[in-house]
């Protein structure tokens, strides 16, 4: 539940971050967002890469991934794509992330879903289908560039989640969460010079960017580390399905759209299905011998 609400939040920063299209670029945007991170985890920032460091060149390389991938890249091409796409198409299109989950769990994690996991994942999907698309039976996309852009950002935040997991089996969950930040200012930062933009906005850009920063990052993704320690990432794939949720909300009510009957049934699929996830977890996801889905009493 912490997952999902964590990625609850992560579906409220379209409020700010397509607003700030006009007046900054994307790489502008996520630097920033990683300097404020950055600046309140630097007391923790030598104890955790001493852990990494202690955990292997595996879970160094996991960190990198994780910081770089997820955190920086995906970030940026989530936030060009939201710039020159539709919200709704870029919320689900990005809903191609557990599909990668699946098998990056199953390839790094060993964990294997069981039969009933499909009853969980295809009414999920389906059910962001519906919210996204007011006419389900005739969907449509704008333009080539925010699609590979999205897909790519999926593709990379759900191996994040896969290596974000990984990580949290030997590093306690802020330090994972500070690694993340730390390397995603690393390769936040070398993509200034290489699109020659700008590395700080506005005051007033500047102030929402923090905003940002510190609601759908530093608190949302706290709450996502801690949740993840011991939620098999097979489950976190669908309880991550909470962001498009809210974010298609987002996009109808704060972006002139409309909320048609068929949108409503999908918002109730999709809270349902992540709902039940605490309470049938045993019987859709298969870990490995010795760890448990979730924590003692959850």
């Amino acid at each position: 539940m912490l997952v999902s609400l964590a990625a609850a939040m992560w579906g409220l920063d379209g409020l700010i971050r397509k607003p700030l299209s006009s007046s900054t670029t994307a790489y502008t945007i996520v630097f920033g967002e990683h300097v404020v991170l950055v600046a309140l985890t630097l007391t923790l920032l030598v104890p955790a890469f001493r852990a990494l460091y202690r955990a292997g060149p595996a879970f160094v390389a996991a960190g990198v991934a994780v910081g770089a991938g997820a955190s920086a890249i995906a970030t940026i091409l989530f936030t060009k794509a939201l710039f020159h796409g539709d919200f709704i198409t870029v919320v689900v299109l990005q809903k191609a992330q557990p599909l990668v989950v699946v098998f990056g769990a199953w390839l790094v994690l060993h964990e294997r879903p069981r039969p009933g996991f499909a009853w969980f994942l295809l009414p999920a999907l389906a059910g962001i289908w519906l919210i996204a698309l007011p006419h389900p039976l005739d969907p449509h996309a704008r333009g080539l560039v925010p699609i590979a852009e999205t897909l790519a950002a999926a593709a990379l935040w759900g191996m994040g989640t896969v290596f974000g997991r990984l990580l949290g089996r030997r590093l306690a969950f802020e330090h994972v969460a500070t690694v993340r930040f730390a390397f995603g200012l690393v390769a936040s930062a070398c993509a200034l010079p290489i699109v020659g933009a700008a590395a700080f906005s506005s005051a007033h850009d500047s102030f929402w960017i923090a905003v940002l920063a510190l609601v759908t990052g530093l608190l949302a993704l706290g709450l996502y580390y801690y949740g993840l320690r011991r939620t098999p990432a097979l489950l976190a794939a669908i309880g991550e399905l909470a962001f498009p949720v809210t974010a298609s909300l987002v996009g109808i009510y704060v972006f002139d759209s409309s909320l048609r009957w068929t949108q409503w049934i999908g918002v109730a699929i999709t809270v349902t299905v992540i709902s039940l996830l605490p309470v049938r977890h045993r019987e859709i996801v298969r870990t490995p011998a010795g760890e448990p889905a979730f924590a003692s009493g959850a």
